[in-house]
């Protein structure tokens, strides 16, 4: 029998993307890699206790719209179950939020980005070869939103992309495990009612939603990051 892939969720889309697409784990099932596979929600903010990790083909953790830098009781829980998993060689895949809580569970150190925020469609360069980009192809474009950062890296990591504004933007944290500082389950029209619900905040950072919108991508060198995951699980 085919184990399933844990989704952690640690937070949930903004509205209209959520009435319109569902939840981040909804995003997350309809990969393109994802349609053979089953899977498993888990909402760690509850603080429930989880399987053991290793009843899971892999592991996935959602981005969020709360910080790592709280040190919130589930964040550290989770922390703990990630060490756990890649200590068991479990396959993980973090997602932005999930990227951070992953790199930090290692012993990095998770901070607010000096460089500003990331949003909207950015393009990432591949500056070490992995096979979550084999399937990618030019233009390396992925689309992003945050504001927090991985600033240290734990032990051993190897970065292997990097944005204009991030410089971890994808990270291998161990023999099998992955994160990525952009969301690779959130196409064009997902990015685009971010740019405008967040177009107010925005403006107070100087940043032009505008020109945002007017890039705004499917992202899909960056959304076969996730596919190339999915597609390695035995």
């Amino acid at each position: 029998m085919t184990r399933p892939v844990a989704i952690l969720i640690a937070g949930e889309p903004i509205e209209s993307v959520k009435a319109s697409r569902g939840s981040f784990a909804d995003m997350i099932r309809a990969s393109g890699a994802a349609s053979s596979r089953s899977f498993q929600d888990f909402d760690i903010r509850t603080g429930a206790e989880l399987p053991e990790p290793e009843q899971f083909a892999g592991i996935v953790v959602t981005g969020s719209a709360a910080s790592v830098t709280d040190r919130a009781e589930w964040v550290v829980a989770g922390e703990a179950y990630l060490r756990a998993a890649v200590g068991a060689r479990v396959p993980v895949f973090g997602i932005c939020f999930g990227h951070q809580m992953l790199g930090q569970a290692l012993g990095g150190l998770v901070e607010r980005n000096p460089r500003g925020r990331e949003i909207g469609t950015v393009r990432f360069d591949i500056i070490e070869p992995d096979p979550i980009f084999e399937a990618a192809r030019a233009p390396f474009l992925a689309n992003a939103t945050h504001v927090d950062t991985i600033t240290r890296l734990p032990p051993g990591a190897q970065v292997l992309a990097r944005t204009a504004l991030e410089p971890h933007a994808a990270v291998r944290f161990g023999v099998a495990a992955w994160g990525v500082q952009f969301h690779p389950e959130m196409d064009g029209a997902v990015v685009r009612a971010y740019l405008e619900t967040r177009r107010t905040l925005l403006a107070g950072e100087g940043i032009d939603a505008d020109v945002l919108l007017a890039e705004a991508d499917d992202g899909l060198a960056g959304t076969s990051t996730l596919e190339r995951f999915l597609a390695s699980l035995s």
